[in-house]
């Protein structure tokens, strides 16, 4: 976000778009020129707009998106090939992260149509999906994950494959970042699309139903196991969701991780089980199955 604020800062005032538009074709406002030659089969304004770039890095794309001026944007996308639409500024956006981050929905599903990659890594390892989750914006998520639309109305993939376990900087996936905004439309969105419910963060080893465990989440945490998350997934520390319940003193969602299966017995890398953490809280150790005991596969659980 601080990326995008700082793109839009650096450009907005330059000066750079009103001295470029009037020369593209079909933009507004455009003066009449003499016929122009054709090199190469482009005209001197297309020649121009594929060639152009601002001191930060910005095409005409980017700037177009900066300034809110779709038009402008569209008319580009339209005439410039695909290579020079996934030209990275000087913070390594493409048009695709701008229009993301602007929310212009239009400029989003032109850039797909037209076959860009959705994959490429901002200075902060994020991709435009990325960007879509931690603004909770879900229209341009479901246009970075949707098929194009074809002539006879099927739909084909983007000429892209997308990765949805795909890491930035901090270690984060796309389900992460979604998970700890607690967004449920949007998870639910990820894993229909392909996301991997159980893939883990970078720095710890936290899956999804872990951030939601320490988000104090419950609706996420109970909308994950809907959805097969594995209650016993592990750290790299060896705590489980439990430990991390337990440890946080959540009652409600160690009751809710106990009922769905939760191993009490698992231990972490300084051997403690999640009972051991609960030791001395009566209401706690309640809740928790005791040892191994179960009755037709169910864990046994203290009742008062």
């Amino acid at each position: 976000a601080a990326a995008a604020e700082e793109r839009l800062d650096s450009s907005y005032g330059s000066g750079a778009l009103p001295e470029a538009l009037p020369g593209l074709p079909g933009a507004p406002g455009g003066r009449p020129e003499e016929p122009p030659t054709r090199p190469a089969g482009l005209s001197r304004q297309q020649l121009e707009a594929l060639t152009y770039l601002s001191e930060d890095g910005d095409t005409l794309v980017h700037l177009a998106i900066i300034h809110c001026v779709p038009a402008v944007a569209l008319c580009c996308i339209a005439q410039l090939p695909r290579e020079v639409l996934e030209i990275q500024n000087d913070l390594f956006q493409t048009p695709l992260h701008l229009a993301v981050y602007l929310e212009q929905p239009s400029v989003i599903q032109a850039l797909i149509h037209k076959g860009v990659n959705p994959g490429l890594q901002d200075r902060n390892g994020n991709t435009p999906l990325h960007l879509a989750c931690e603004q909770q914006y879900l229209q341009c998520a479901q246009q970075l994950l949707e098929g194009t639309a074809t002539a006879d109305g099927t739909t084909q993939p983007c000429g892209h494959h997308q990765d949805l376990q795909l890491q930035n900087w901090q270690g984060l996936a796309c389900l992460h970042i979604s998970t700890l905004k607690g967004n449920i439309p949007m998870m639910s969105l990820l894993l229909e699309s392909g996301a991997n419910i159980d893939v883990r963060e970078g720095t710890s080893g936290k899956t999804p139903l872990h951030l939601a465990v320490e988000c104090h989440n419950r609706r996420a945490v109970q909308f994950l196991l809907r959805n097969g998350a594995y209650v016993d997934a592990q750290m790299y520390n060896g705590c489980t969701p439990l430990h991390l319940a337990v440890g946080r003193k959540d009652a409600a969602i160690a009751a809710i991780l106990s009922h769905s299966g939760a191993d009490t017995l698992l231990r972490n890398m300084e051997n403690e089980t999640a009972q051991d953490l609960a030791d001395g809280n009566d209401d706690l150790l309640a809740l928790l199955p005791f040892d191994d005991l179960k009755i037709s596969g169910k864990p046994v659980v203290c009742s008062e």
